[in-house]
């Protein structure tokens, strides 16, 4: 049965997810957001997790002066799939790594291929 949880206590759990991923990670990023939503975009499967929007760094050039990069986590269909809290810290913390991955430029396979996906 799907669990149900505040925003405020999801927003938590990201926050938690983000300060578990190590410094030597977080020291190569630049220029990205994480940005908690409810429901993904209309023009995206309602029942993804997260996505990324931006440029991966291995196809920028100059990418000075623009708008942040976007991670986005999406509570509802995250919700959807868990069963404890336990279970949706996790789903967080693997939809963070995933999305993050995107913007080093790892495609889906080879974050599957990693166990990210």
């Amino acid at each position: 049965m799907p669990i149900e949880m505040s925003r405020e206590d999801f927003e938590a759990l990201v926050d938690e997810a983000i300060d578990v991923i190590p410094d030597e990670f977080w020291d190569q990023v630049e220029n990205l957001v994480v940005l908690v939503e409810d429901e993904p975009p209309a023009s995206e499967p309602s029942d993804i997790l997260g996505l990324y929007d931006g440029v991966p760094i291995t196809e920028r050039d100059d990418y000075a002066g623009v708008l942040p990069d976007r991670v986005f986590v999406f509570r509802n269909p995250t919700l959807a799939i868990c069963d404890t809290v336990d279970d949706v810290a996790e789903e967080i913390r693997v939809t963070l790594v995933h999305e993050i991955g995107h913007f080093f430029g790892f495609d889906d396979d080879q974050l599957h291929d990693l166990g990210w996906a």
